[in-house]
């Protein structure tokens, strides 16, 4: 398993807290993605934030392949209003392993 940043953003006129059609899927889109999840091979989401004023989430999963994300966000509903970016991640430990050479 490997780490993977989400980063979606959306527009103000498409937030949620602003557009009612943005708003519904909203609601739904933790039921959703629990169930894309376990359907799509992400193992953990370690994290979820939001930063409102930014209109951009943040969220950190442990999966196999960039795509089974892709596959998920589609599902969920995330990117029916956001644009999303898959990021692999490290971890800052094993980063510096790699730059001392141990």
């Amino acid at each position: 398993m490997a780490l993977f940043g989400i980063f979606a953003t959306h527009s103000p006129e498409s937030c949620p807290l602003n557009n009612k059609q943005s708003r519904d899927t909203f609601v739904q889109i933790d039921e959703k993605l629990k169930a894309a999840t376990a359907k799509h091979n992400i193992t953990n989401i370690v994290g979820f934030y939001m930063s409102v004023l930014e209109h951009q989430w943040v969220i950190i999963v442990e999966a196999n392949n960039a795509h089974d994300i892709e596959t998920m966000c589609i599902e969920a509903g995330i990117s029916a209003f956001n644009t999303v970016k898959i990021v692999p991640l490290n971890n800052f430990d094993v980063v510096m392993k790699r730059i001392k050479g141990s």
